[in-house]
């Protein structure tokens, strides 16, 4: 964060020189931040469709001096001079989002899309099993989830799936109850949008709602620097509200100022269904980098009137000008709507991969349309060029929210430490020497030629027979799913491959981290070819290479990046308290075992003498279980094969409304469970009424079922152990949605210490 606010504050000084010399004149007024600041302020805000109050109090907040109004539908109106030409400069502020419709009795937020109506390709299929905010009647945001298939419960298909729409969607909040979820914040009509944060790709710009903020810190930008001495008659410039709701803003700004010019500062969009009207859909297919953008009505228009003055007034201040194809900016509907003044025109600049998670733009291209709206309003044909895009680089790290304090509280500081650890397979070293860390200096560890990290405690070197008490094996994994760098091609963008498995859909279309040997380097996951057609099926799990951009467009600025073949690849997370005692965060497959461990050896350190106990946190279980193989292997080649091996893993839980219950039927907080029966073992049924009676003696709730997926157990069986297997429920397991209630970890954490002492 600190190196980041140090950049900010750098670029606030080029931007002031390079977009505006005349803001040193005394005819300016003072707007705190500076171009990028104001962006990622506004990205990380959510305002969807009539839930703008926040970002339209931001605006009015900044431009203070400017003395602006706001009404009561949250425009936000600055107004500069007075008499002819009457000009309005403005910018829409909302987004793409949802609201609560219906909660279920079980405490699920159904819900509905607004805009209801638009092209929105595969926005449901984008928010399915990702983090979301939802705005309380307090104006408080409250975290919740998005629910997704969890992999493990889903039979192979080869059969390519149809993209999901707004029925499929429930929102898990951490409630119970529909009461719970009421008392917390998730009511009815609260506003619901994507967790997100801007971040910086290379010389680009990356977060949801990028494409809807770009107007806005273009028009801060504007004011901020702006010479009043040198505006003509009447300047109004409108922070709009609901243009993805019939741009209900735009008309009532239009209707109140009536303005004799006018330029809308916001994306290109492309048609498509308004108000159940069907139109020809043409979409922008201008590259980022391309400069200012000044939207046509038809593809290759050629330019008169208003749109041709603007294109003469960026090309006489050397600021690069295309046209491109852009819907509509006011709807089409049956009954009268507001006038747009004779002379108007559309600018904006390219976006890739247009309202998506993944959504970006080129950080010259924002700072090219700011020196063109002032060339407009202060009639400069002499500003200063604008610099390279290479040369306007953001940061390549931007931290987002704080971490959480809510989270600590609730006494999972030790899960939130390692879940927010990185470690693919192959690549567990961070999440290897923060468990050391845990563990202490006491706790005398091995990490063996794999990776595997080992404690032995209790009597070493005896065998069961010499030890009088059965040999022990306690064993969680400390890989997650990932990808890794297969090859980079001729246009930079790096082609992965899968670590581990999971469900493309929640990951592509989403920011992403490299890994790389010096540095993490922020990244987006780009979407298979055609996703933006209404045709698009998503293929088949396997099916197709997967793409990764870090901002590079060859493979020269790839390496000099630092970015190799085998480097890895994981997508952000976060630890986010929900409600009650439920968290969620990507990778609790299988921080919670080791977590569980931990706490274990910590209770049981000195009480384990005369035991022979073993824990064992594993690498690479998520390519086949491949450090609990060695390990096992090892230990049968020295003749110390484990009686028992408690395999400590997720037990891939159905309790979600888009699962069958027909298995994996375990209720989240409701206790650790008995994976009786996976893919990878049974459990002998007398080893599970054992361990029941166990867990009810110490009052431990537990429960047992049957589930999908293997476990680290399993590979020591063909040696003669018995594969005792452990969890907890996970919904919505191997995804970024995935949750769990900490009570279930600590009925874990005590009945591996109770196993460890008395089995």
């Amino acid at each position: 964060m600190r190196a980041a606010l140090k950049f900010f504050a750098t670029l606030a000084v080029f931007l002031a020189s390079s977009v505006s010399v005349a803001a040193q004149n005394s005819g300016s007024a003072a707007v705190p931040g500076s171009i990028f600041q104001d962006l990622r302020e506004y990205v990380e805000t959510p305002a969807i469709p009539g839930h703008e109050k926040a970002l339209s109090t931001k605006v009015r907040t900044q431009l203070a001096s400017f003395h602006p109004q706001m009404d009561n539908l949250g425009d936000v109106v600055v107004t500069i001079g007075s008499g002819s030409p009457k000009r309005l400069v403005v910018a829409p502020m909302d987004e793409p989002g949802y609201v609560v419709s219906g909660i279920t009795d079980e405490g699920y937020l159904r819900v509905e899309r607004l805009p209801q109506f638009g092209n929105l390709r595969l926005l449901e299929d984008l928010f399915a099993a990702q983090a979301v905010r939802v705005e309380s009647a307090s104006g408080k945001w409250i975290y919740g989830v998005v629910a997704g298939k969890s992999v493990h419960l889903q039979s192979p298909s080869t059969e390519d799936r149809q993209p999901v729409g707004v029925e499929d969607m429930y929102v898990d909040v951490g409630a119970s109850s529909k009461e719970e979820a009421q008392r917390g914040g998730g009511d009815f009509l609260n506003a619901i949008s994507i967790d997100r944060n801007l971040v910086g790709v290379g010389h680009f710009l990356s977060g949801y709602s990028v494409g809807d903020r770009f107007g806005d810190a273009a028009l801060v930008e504007l004011l901020r620097t702006i010479d009043m001495t040198k505006v003509k008659g009447t300047l109004t410039v409108a922070f709009v509200v609901q243009q993805w709701a019939g741009a209900r803003g735009l008309q009532r700004i239009l209707e109140k100022a009536k303005p004799e010019e006018m330029v809308f500062v916001g994306r290109l969009a492309p048609s498509g269904t308004i108000a159940g009207m069907k139109t020809v859909r043409r979409a922008p297919r201008r590259e980022m980098g391309s400069g200012v953008l000044i939207g046509m009505s038809e593809v290759g228009e050629s330019l008169a009137g208003f749109p041709a003055e603007l294109e003469q007034s960026a090309e006489l201040n050397k600021i690069t000008i295309a046209t491109d194809y852009a819907a509509p900016v006011l709807p089409t509907f049956r009954f009268e709507q507001a006038k747009l003044p004779g002379r108007w025109g559309h600018i904006g600049i390219a976006t890739a991969w247009s309202t998506t998670p993944a959504e970006m733009i080129d950080s010259a291209d924002l700072v090219s349309i700011a020196r063109f709206l002032k060339s407009f309003v202060q009639g400069e044909t002499s500003l200063p060029a604008t610099s390279s895009s290479a040369a306007i680089a953001v940061p390549e790290a931007l931290e987002a929210t704080p971490k959480s304090a809510e989270a600590e509280s609730k006494g999972s500081s030790l899960l939130k430490r390692l879940t927010e650890t990185y470690g693919a397979s192959g690549h567990e070293q961070a999440v290897r020497d923060q468990i050391k860390k845990e563990l202490g200096p006491d706790a005398h560890t091995q990490t063996d030629a794999d990776g595997n990290l080992i404690l032995k405690l209790g009597v070493a070197g005896t065998d069961s027979s010499g030890s009088g008490t059965p040999r022990l094996l306690f064993v969680a994994h400390m890989d997650e799913i990932g990808f890794q760098v297969k090859s980079i091609s001729k246009d930079g963008r790096l082609e992965v491959e899968w670590i581990g498995g999971g469900d493309t859909s929640f990951f592509v279309g989403h920011p992403a981290l490299v890994h790389t040997k010096n540095k993490d380097l922020n990244a987006v996951m780009e979407l298979p070819d055609g996703w933006d057609q209404p045709a698009f099926v998503w293929p088949h799990e396997r099916q197709g290479t997967i793409r990764v951009d870090v901002g590079a467009r060859n493979p020269e600025e790839v390496q000099r990046m630092g970015v190799a073949v085998g480097d890895w690849i994981t997508i952000p997370k976060k630890f986010r308290p929900l409600m009650g005692n439920r968290v969620n965060g990507r990778s609790f497959d299988d921080r919670v075992g080791c977590t569980a461990l931990i706490n274990a050896v910590k209770a049981d350190l000195p009480l384990l003498k005369g035991r022979d106990v073993t824990f064992v946190w594993s690498t690479g279980e998520e390519q086949g279980l491949l450090g609990a193989t060695e390990v096992a292997k090892r230990l049968n080649a020295d003749g110390k094969v484990p009686d028992y091996v408690f395999a400590v893993d997720t037990f891939v839980s159905s309790d979600s409304p888009i699962e069958s219950q027909r298995f994996g039927d375990a209720e989240i907080g409701k206790g650790f469970v008995i994976r009786a029966v996976d893919n990878s073992n049974i459990v002998p049924s007398d080893l599970v009424d054992k361990l029941i009676a166990m867990a009810k003696a110490h009052k431990i709730a537990v429960q047992y079922g049957v589930t999908g997926g293997g476990n680290d157990g399993s590979a020591f069986t063909r040696f003669g152990s018995v594969d005792i297997a452990l969890g907890w429920p996970l919904r919505y397991s191997h995804s970024p949605a995935e949750v769990v209630d900490t009570r279930d970890v600590e009925a874990l954490s005590r009945i591996i210490a109770e196993a460890a002492k008395n089995w």
